[in-house]
């Protein structure tokens, strides 16, 4: 018989940090707003939410990487938008940024949602603002339950329900 888990997803207890970058403001805000917002939803307590910003997606894995050194969260959320101009640069931050994000996450054992959007004008990152902050603290939320419930599955200590 296939195994399957299944984690509760409950932000009951978990804390969260959450790192936005400023460039691209309003759409960062955008995205804060609607993270913020689910987060609460998924119960997680206003307490154990930590927010801070960075000047840009550059800036966001390193300021990730010192999140997750301090050993005090359950998951990671980077927040922002590299939106495409007439230069190269775009494909540089944001092909750095996402990898950064991602190399933080392996090398820390953290789940990390990765919200920085890339678009290639102002209007389709508005219209994703609302959607992927959401998808952002879900699947923050999700990762985290995963991480900590796979333990106790394998350890036969939880159902495949996700049940003690």
């Amino acid at each position: 018989m296939i195994e399957q888990f299944k984690p509760l997803v409950s932000g009951k207890g978990l804390r969260i940090g959450v790192v936005q970058a400023r460039f691209n403001e309003d759409i960062g805000a955008g995205l804060w707003a609607a993270c913020q917002a689910e987060l609460l939803a998924l119960d997680v307590s206003e307490d154990d939410i930590f927010y801070m910003t960075v000047p840009g997606a550059l800036e966001v894995p390193l300021a990730l990487q010192m999140l997750a050194q301090t050993e005090e969260f359950d998951a990671l959320i980077a927040l922002g938008a590299v939106i495409r101009g007439e230069t190269y640069h775009f494909d540089l931050v944001s092909n750095e940024s996402g990898a950064g994000i991602t190399k933080v996450g392996l090398d820390f054992n953290m789940p990390i949602a990765n919200a920085i959007l890339t678009t290639e004008n102002d209007e389709q990152a508005l219209a994703r603002v609302t959607e992927k902050g959401a998808d952002a603290a879900r699947v923050a939320v999700e990762m985290a339950c995963l991480y900590e419930g796979l333990d106790l599955f394998m350890s036969g200590d939880l159902d495949e329900d996700g049940d003690a």
